[in-house]
């Protein structure tokens, strides 16, 4: 038997950090205010995702539920199908996510990760349009800055196993 270690590289950033940029802030704005406009009724956890794409373009998605849990949307997906309608033909460079609990009124301290769904949805995102997605997670007390969605979800799935 042999183990492999998988490593993923993350950029951390306190939020007044002078090295995180200045697109980069605005996209983490955009992020939380799509995070206060989602509708989290039951789970009172509104997530908010921004999307840069090429053109320097950037649209907004947040998570939709629904009192059947399953059909409802997270908010990387609703940003990233509102891109695909919109903008067919246009890259996603980064997205920034944000999490706002309603319990506190407050933004998590540590950064929220996309669940697996979504993850899968971003690298099909890359491969479609050949290019990494830069992943900004915001958190109030530290930002983390992956350089690929891929590297969210080591081994992936990618259809060429079809």
């Amino acid at each position: 038997m042999k183990t492999i270690e998988i490593t993923i590289p993350v950029e951390v950033y306190t939020p007044d950090d002078p090295m995180l940029s200045e697109s980069d802030r605005s996209l983490i704005e955009e992020a939380k205010i799509a995070a206060r406009d989602s509708y989290a009724p039951y789970s009172k956890f509104h997530v908010g995702a921004a999307l840069r794409l090429e053109g320097d373009i950037v649209v907004r998605g947040s998570n939709q539920e629904n009192a059947v849990y399953p059909v409802g949307c997270c908010a990387e997906r609703t940003a990233l199908y509102y891109a695909g309608a919109t903008y067919p033909d246009k890259a996603v460079n980064t997205i920034a996510i944000a999490v706002w609990r309603e319990a506190d009124g407050l933004f998590l301290a540590q950064p929220a990760s996309p669940c697996g769904v979504c993850r899968q949805h971003l690298v099909e995102t890359e491969q479609r349009f050949k290019q990494p997605i830069r992943v900004i997670l915001y958190g109030t007390e530290c930002i983390y800055v992956i350089n690929s969605a891929a590297a969210l979800l080591p081994l992936t799935f990618t259809g060429e196993e079809l």
